[in-house]
């Protein structure tokens, strides 16, 4: 299906407005060994498109039903648009929420899925039918309205999700991995158009997934989260490109963890040999260094010195858009990536399997982690 349109240059984020989402030392605990959230602090800013991320039981689906109000926490502060949560069941909350199995109704139409909720506010059915007509055509499905969920594909059934909780106008919407059960070509057409949707309408998104990819892409703001822990919260491009903890180096996306002890204030002893930092460092202190393998410069001569070491290529890997190669420094596993875009580029080397190699450690794409 054709995407309604896309970005022209790179998706801007700036982060303003007022809190429409904040959560004060939230608790929750299923039993006496799951501790759900262990309290978490979050403000959400009205129009952003916010993401929770992390790996299966980190706590960011039980955060996320908080907010609709289908869990209560055990302690804390729940509030969305300025008013406190507590005691306020589900359907008086300015929110909706649109689940990964999509949880249409297999008896009703699409046309019936969308109107639900308007109807059982009593709404006037011209109304109700102007309000429906206007989300099939926001999502993209007009003609489809009269079908059984079950004679939709995955991703029409997805937008006539999105449909039936943006038709009741909620403040802010909640989605739990929407696009997990789709296939990746049409999760990367969605994820897109899902983008387009909320600039459009300027509805907050908070948006549970544990693709990074999906997480870096669309969001305005992200939080990684770990045990029931917010780890770090940022831009994405700051979590990216500057890890506060291994977890997150490792978790999001892929790096290389270095140990290092300081030696002086701007370089630090490690399995590689002495490396300089641009981070001012406290002489004897132990670090660990990320890199990620993107920013790895491999060459077969180069000069000693300015973090330059070499390795041997122990294996190569190659994904199509690029070469990952597998080395072995000393004893010390390093991963590197290089784009097979580059193969045109004057100068450009491509290694062999068991070559060594002189690889370049850049000190600006050097991350000093403080664990």
């Amino acid at each position: 299906m054709e995407q309604r349109r896309l970005f022209k240059g790179k998706r801007t984020r700036t982060p303003g407005g007022e809190i429409i989402v904040r959560l004060t030392g939230v608790r929750k605990r299923f039993d006496s060994d799951t501790l759900a959230l262990d309290g978490v602090n979050l403000e959400i800013r009205a129009g952003e498109f916010f993401s929770l991320l992390g790996p299966s039981g980190c706590g960011k689906t039980t955060l996320l039903r908080i907010l609709a109000g289908f869990e209560t926490p055990d302690a804390g502060r729940v509030e969305i648009a300025g008013r406190d949560m507590d005691g306020v069941p589900p359907y008086r909350r300015p929110v909706n929420l649109v689940f990964q199995n999509y949880a249409l109704f297999p008896h009703m139409n699409i046309f019936e899925n969308i109107a639900f909720g308007l109807r059982m506010k009593r709404l006037p059915e011209d109304e109700v039918r102007a309000r429906v007509g206007w989300a099939l055509e926001l999502v993209d499905i007009l003609g489809l309205e009269r079908r059984r969920p079950h004679e939709l594909s995955g991703g029409q059934r997805q937008r006539a999700a999105l449909a039936r909780a943006l038709v009741n106008e909620p403040e802010v919407l909640l989605l739990d991995e929407p696009l997990g059960a789709l296939d990746y070509k049409l999760r990367k057409q969605l994820q897109v158009e899902l983008m387009n949707l909320q600039e459009e309408l300027g509805v907050t998104f908070v948006y549970v997934t544990h693709d990074q990819e999906e997480a870096l892409v669309m969001s305005d703001r992200m939080a990684v989260m770990r045990e029931g822990r917010i780890e770090q919260l940022g831009l994405p491009e700051a979590l990216y490109e500057r890890p506060q903890s291994r977890f997150v180096a490792q978790f999001l996306g892929t790096s290389n963890l270095i140990p290092a002890r300081a030696r002086a204030e701007h370089e630090v002893e490690t399995p590689l040999g002495p490396l300089r930092v641009l981070q001012k460092l406290a002489v004897g202190q132990d670090y660990t260094l990320s890199i990620r393998p993107e920013k790895v410069r491999l060459s077969r001569r180069g000069p000693n010195g300015g973090n330059r070491v070499t390795a041997r290529v122990d294996d190569i890997i190659y994904t199509g858009a690029e070469n990952q190669y597998l080395l072995d420094a000393a004893g010390f596993e390093l991963v590197a990536f290089t784009l097979n875009s580059d193969i045109q580029e004057p100068g450009y080397e491509e290694f062999d399997y068991d070559e060594h190699v002189v690889v370049h450690l850049p000190e600006e794409n050097l991350v000093v982690i403080h664990e």
